[in-house]
C-alpha cells in the first residue's frame, strides 16, 4: 500500500468518525418531530441516497446475490432490526437531552464487542483484556449504586451496534450493498409509516416547514456518508488504528453534550466516566503492547 493511500485512509476513516461526533447536531435540529418519524424518514431517504452513491462510485449493485444466498440475507435481516433499533435509541437520547449518555454508550461498545467475542464466538481474553472488561462493569455497577438507576439507554446502543458489528463481521457483503439491502428490508415499514401520517396532524413532514421536510430528507445523506468514508478508511488501514479512530466520535458527543448543550455532569458521572476511560486506557495498551511483540517476532 502506498503512502497516499493509506493518508487518504486516515483522512477518510478520520472525516467518518468527526461526522459520526457531530451527527447529534443533525438530531437537535429535528428536537420537535417525534423520534420515531426521523427513523422511518432516515431509512426511507437512505435507499434512493445510497442507490446514487453506488452509481457515483460505479460500484456494482448485489441485490440479487444476497437474495440467492438465503443464509446473507438473513444475516441481513438481523442486522436490520437491530441497526435500527440502535438508530431510534440513538435519535430517541439526543431529541430527549441525553447526549452524555449516547457517549458512555459507545464508549462502553469496544469492551462490550470484545465480551461478545468470548461469549459467542469462542474468542480468549487475556488478564489485561479481562480486567478492562471488570473496571467497565465496576463503572456501570458505581452508577446504579450511587445513581440508583441502570444506565439502560448506554446499555442498549452499546449492545445493539456490537451485535450490530458480530453479525455484519460474519456476512459476505460489502458495507455499501450491505446498507442498502438493510434499508429495502425496511423500506416498506418506512413507507406504509410515512404514507399514514401524511394525513395524521401529528405528522412534521410537510406540515412544519420546508426547513424541517429538507432535514427529513437529508437523513439518507447523514447515514450514508461516513459509512462510505469509513469503508475506504477500513480498505486502507490496520485495525488498531480503526480501533484507536474509533474513540474520535463518543469524545466529540462528549464534548458536545458538556459544553454546548450543557447537560448536567456531577461528580457521579465523573466517576462513571473516568472508569470507563480507564478500562479503555488498559485495552487500548494492552493492544499496543501486543502489536509490539508482534512486530518484533516478525
Amino acid at each position: 500500500m502506498t503512502m497516499t493511500e493509506q493518508k487518504q485512509g486516515y483522512l477518510a476513516a478520520s472525516m467518518a468518525y468527526i461526522w459520526w461526533g457531530l451527527a447529534p447536531i443533525y438530531f437537535k435540529a429535528l428536537h420537535h418531530v417525534a423520534a420515531m418519524e426521523i427513523l422511518m424518514h432516515r431509512i426511507a431517504w437512505c435507499v434512493p441516497t445510497v442507490i446514487l452513491m453506488m452509481w457515483i462510485l460505479k460500484q456494482p449493485l448485489a441485490i440479487r446475490a444476497v437474495w440467492k444466498n438465503q443464509k446473507v440475507f438473513w444475516a441481513l435481516v438481523l442486522s436490520t432490526v437491530l441497526v435500527s433499533n440502535n438508530w431510534f435509541i440513538f435519535t430517541w437520547a439526543v431529541v430527549n437531552d441525553r447526549v452524555l449518555d449516547t457517549s458512555l454508550g459507545y464508549f462502553i461498545n469496544p469492551l462490550l464487542s470484545i465480551l461478545l467475542g468470548v461469549v459467542l464466538l469462542k474468542e480468549t481474553m487475556n488478564k489485561w483484556q479481562w480486567f478492562a472488561v471488570a473496571v467497565a462493569a465496576l463503572a456501570v455497577a458505581y452508577q446504579i449504586i450511587m445513581l440508583g438507576q441502570v444506565p439502560w439507554l448506554s446499555l442498549a446502543l452499546a449492545l445493539t451496534f456490537a451485535l450490530y458489528g458480530l453479525v455484519r463481521k460474519q456476512t459476505a457483503v460489502d458495507s455499501l450493498n450491505g446498507l442498502l439491502v438493510e434499508t429495502l428490508i425496511a423500506f416498506p415499514v418506512a413507507f406504509i409509516f410515512i404514507s399514514y401520517q401524511l394525513g395524521q396532524p401529528q405528522s412534521s413532514f410537510l406540515n412544519v416547514g420546508i426547513e424541517t421536510d429538507l432535514l427529513l430528507m437529508a437523513g439518507g445523506l447523514i447515514t450514508a456518508t461516513p459509512l462510505i468514508l469509513f469503508a475506504i478508511g477500513a480498505k486502507r488501514l490496520p485495525l488498531f488504528v480503526i480501533g484507536f479512530l474509533q474513540f474520535i466520535a463518543p469524545t466529540m458527543t462528549f464534548i458536545l453534550a458538556i459544553v454546548v448543550y450543557r447537560e448536567p455532569f456531577n461528580f457521579d458521572k465523573a466517576i462513571t466516566f473516568g472508569l470507563i476511560w480507564l478500562a479503555l486506557a488498559i485495552y487500548i495498551v494492552d493492544g499496543l503492547i501486543k502489536r509490539l511483540r508482534r512486530r518484533k517476532a516478525a
